[in-house]
């Protein structure tokens, strides 16, 4: 007897996913609660005035007017809640190995290309250095304690540079010191970098680099961060 296939597997409702996002949320940021209430308020009571001041008034134009300002209110609230959730993720894996490539493969869009597993690596110190390539050139990042960073960091530069000549190459540190980038502005800091190649260049350097890019299968490499263990699945 041929055996069933297996279910696929149930993806959470969207209530569900609104539900946990809000959980985890409010984790952070206790306050959460009170201010979504006092934008849902102030959603309604700017509805009725606008009822009650735009001609002609009515009973049931005031309502109508009430219910559009409530669902002003629940987007406000929503909008609120979804700023905040990604400020806690960033506050969570603040500090975390593999905090980088997970911010590099998930939140430069497709202008960049990047992965969640470092180029480079120190298994003892689990120091680690991550590369993403986009229309701003080369971007090289490191992990960890910047001084133990200096030898990975300047192969990795060395390497970009000899094979994608003329293309810039920008290092960055991720932390919390001098001439650092911290995790959370990390995206926002290379989506700046003035453009400097064409998509046709970019495709280019992206096969050049890859193709002397050494194997890292062998080394304890750190499989970045769980977003779905970090922070609750964002409502789609």
């Amino acid at each position: 007897m041929a055996k069933r296939a297996p279910e696929p597997e149930k993806r959470p409702g969207f209530f569900s996913q609104i539900k946990s996002l809000f959980r985890f949320t409010r984790e952070a940021y206790p306050w959460l609660p009170w201010a979504q209430l006092a934008i849902l308020v102030g959603g309604v009571l700017i509805g009725l005035v606008a009822g009650y001041l735009i001609p002609p008034f009515q009973i049931w134009t005031l309502v109508l007017w009430g219910i559009t300002g409530l669902m002003l209110g629940v987007l406000g609230a929503l909008f609120l809640m979804t700023r905040m959730s990604t400020s806690a993720m960033y506050t969570k894996i603040d500090g975390m190995p593999g905090a980088t490539g997970h911010v590099l493969s998930t939140s430069l869009g497709r202008s960049w290309q990047a992965s969640e597993t470092p180029v480079g690596i120190n298994p003892k110190t689990q120091e680690a250095v991550y590369r993403t390539i986009g229309r701003g050139g080369i971007v090289v990042v490191g992990e960890g304690a910047r001084g133990r960073l200096t030898r990975l960091v300047n192969e990795e530069r060395s390497k970009a540079q000899r094979v994608a000549h003329g293309v810039p190459v920008t290092v960055l540190y991720v932390g919390h010191g001098e001439d650092e980038v911290a995790i959370a502005d990390l995206a926002k800091t290379i989506k700046k970098l003035p453009k400097a190649i064409d998509k046709t260049t970019m495709a280019a350097v992206i096969r050049r680099v890859d193709s002397v890019s050494q194997s890292l299968s062998s080394l304890p490499i750190p499989k970045g961060i769980d977003p779905t263990k970090v922070r609750s699945q964002r409502p789609r």
